[in-house]
């Protein structure tokens, strides 16, 4: 059920209240004790946890992971805060301006009509933003180098398209496919581990630019296969189990027969 703003508004300032009194002198240990280093890798965990959420559709369990998340920032802001540094409002402060700035199709008097379009005058309202500030420059600066790796290259590569350096085309894609496979091939025939590694690094590069000109997200894409891959290893183990069998035991074909039938359930 949807809540009023003041509802919402008022939530939200009791989470920032909790996580200002479990960081007080007189609050929990742990928390007191955490820094920005200590609580990145819980950051990490509760992204994924989200988005786990989504893949399995369980909304009761994504409203919970969505507050898990929001905790992480506020405790961020929170310590920033204790170090006069900034505070949740001021990163409140920072979004509301920066959606405002960035969609002038909505809020002013540009005009987009297509996602692409608006990709693509986000990320030239993002560089003008960054000309003057001492940051690296260049169109790639602002993709952080700590994404994985396939998020990275499904940004670096998107930013690079709006300039022109890209492929014309999917069939383009496909045969640098082709040409990255038959190089890792040769990699592979050689036993050169350094060289193996790189050619499999371009496989996955290519394989990315493909998901982008097909449109589908290569993160999304291997989770969805790494959720299939899991249920049907379930119904081999369930159905060796129901006979008693070990599938380190089982032959390979018989093996490949339950997997078969996984596919079709």
């Amino acid at each position: 059920m949807e809540q009023s703003p003041d509802a919402t508004g008022a939530k939200f300032q009791r989470l920032v209240e909790i996580m200002a009194q479990l960081r007080a002198p007189d609050g929990c240990p742990w928390d007191r004790e955490q820094n920005f280093d200590s609580i990145r890798k819980y950051t990490l965990e509760e992204t994924y946890e989200v988005l786990d959420a989504i893949d399995r559709r369980d909304w009761e369990n994504l409203a919970e992971e969505l507050g898990d998340f929001m905790l992480q920032a506020v405790f961020y802001a929170q310590m920033a805060a204790e170090e006069g540094r900034f505070d949740i409002g001021d990163s409140l402060d920072a979004i509301n301006q920066k959606l405002v700035r960035r969609h002038p199709h909505i809020f002013g008097s540009a005009s987009a009509s297509t996602g692409d379009e608006v990709l693509k005058q986000w990320n030239q309202i993002k560089a003008e933003e960054k000309k003057g500030k001492n940051k690296p420059t260049g169109l790639l600066a602002g993709v952080p180098r700590a994404l994985p790796a396939l998020v990275e290259a499904q940004q670096i590569t998107s930013r690079a398209a709006t300039v022109g350096f890209d492929w014309s085309g999917p069939e383009q894609v496909l045969e640098k496919l082709s040409e990255e496979l038959a190089e890792f091939d040769e990699a592979r025939q050689t036993g050169d581990r350094d060289r193996i590694e790189d050619e499999l690094g371009d496989l996955f590069f290519v394989l990315v630019n493909l998901a982008r000109f097909v449109k589908v997200d290569p993160e999304q894409a291997l989770r969805r296969t790494n959720l299939k891959f899991r249920s049907r290893f379930g119904y081999i183990e369930e159905k060796l189990g129901e006979r008693g069998a070990e599938m380190s035991k089982t032959p390979i074909e018989e093996l490949e027969t339950l997997w078969q039938e996984a596919k079709k359930k």
